[in-house]
């Protein structure tokens, strides 16, 4: 086999040197391995929210065209990375192949079926076939190949919950994980898209950590969200409003906190344009967590600097240490997130 470079740089085709995230182009040949590869044969694309959102809207919602597209992209770039929003997501499959380097040094065997934690936007992707593809929860059963590179983070799927019941929890793993870490007892907390996958996980995370002194304040886009989230019963307050208008957000927010504003505001939408809306409802020693991978840097750096606001942001990193284990006890630990989770997921 031949010598591949720890983080996948022998993968990338254009331009030269870098990594294969921002690379325009993969080698997606699966007929060889280089000796620190995992290959793997793919069950189900788990598409990022805010791509797959984009290509429903481009298609129309025609399958036809979505499956077009899929095609087009892996075509064009040897991965899936939307290029509009320049996200991917992840993907379930078995282990086909370990690479010679990497045998008896990982706990993995052949067979094993595991979801990746990182982006297929970096992944080396080869799509044979759509099988099946279901719209309201962002996933794709294909049959194709992908390779998981050395650098590469993975979680086994565990034997007491369904495989699509995992998947979905552990495509946004960082979100309630980065969660556990940012909320301390008695914060006010501000969640925006909480009533989608990584808002609802997120809502009970930071209900646990801010405890009764605490304040879980979430905003949903929808009745049918905002009913459900009600009913979950892991927020003090829940509203629905549209996260583009960040006066009538901010003001909502500043009456259910006495004008305290948030400690803590994490970001879960798939839409443009909701920066200002997570800065102005946070107070200025606060901390926003922009999660979404629909957030545009240069929106929200220059638009807090526009409104005079001191919040610290950081980034959605989708890793943080445990976070598939954390968010897979979180379904084992509540039966009302996990009853919503099978219903809607799996």
């Amino acid at each position: 086999m031949k010598k591949g470079n720890k983080y996948g740089v022998h993968r990338v085709i254009e331009p030269q040197g870098v990594l294969p995230q921002p690379a325009n182009k993969l080698d997606n040949n699966m007929d060889e391995l280089y000796d620190n590869e995992i290959l793997i044969d793919v069950i189900t694309l788990n598409v990022d929210s805010a791509s797959f959102t984009q290509i429903k809207e481009q298609s129309g919602g025609d399958e036809e065209k979505i499956k077009e597209i899929m095609f087009d992209i892996v075509a064009k770039q040897g991965k899936h990375r939307n290029p509009v929003t320049g996200s991917g997501g992840m993907l379930l499959g078995r282990v086909e192949k370990i690479g010679s380097a990497l045998e008896g040094k990982i706990n993995l065997k052949v067979g094993d079926k595991i979801a990746t934690l990182v982006s297929l936007s970096l992944t080396p992707l080869r799509i044979d076939k759509i099988k099946a593809i279901r719209k309201d929860v962002d996933q794709v059963d294909i049959e194709g190949k992908a390779i998981l590179f050395e650098s590469g983070i993975y979680a086994k799927i565990p034997d007491d919950m369904p495989e699509k019941l995992a998947l979905s929890a552990l495509d946004v793993a960082g979100a309630p994980a980065q969660t556990a870490k940012l909320v301390k007892p008695g914060d006010i907390v501000v969640i925006i898209g909480a009533g989608g996958k990584s808002g609802m996980l997120c809502c009970y995370e930071a209900k646990k950590r801010a405890g009764v002194t605490g304040k879980v304040i979430g905003i949903t886009h929808s009745e049918k969200s905002t009913k459900r989230l009600q009913d979950l019963g892991f927020c003090d307050h829940v509203f629905p409003a549209n996260a583009t208008l960040p006066v009538a957000v901010m003001e909502k927010v500043a009456e259910l906190t006495n004008g305290e504003m948030a400690d803590i505001t994490i970001n879960n939408v798939n839409i443009n344009d909701t920066e200002m809306t997570s800065i102005l409802c946070t107070k200025d020693t606060g901390t926003v967590y922009f999660f979404s991978m629909a957030t545009s840097f240069t929106k929200a750096a220059l638009g807090a600097e526009g409104v005079g606001s001191d919040v610290t942001m950081i980034v959605g990193n989708g890793y943080t240490k445990g976070h598939a284990e954390i968010t897979l006890e979180l379904l084992r630990e509540s039966k009302k997130l996990r009853d919503i989770f099978t219903e809607l997921y799996a």
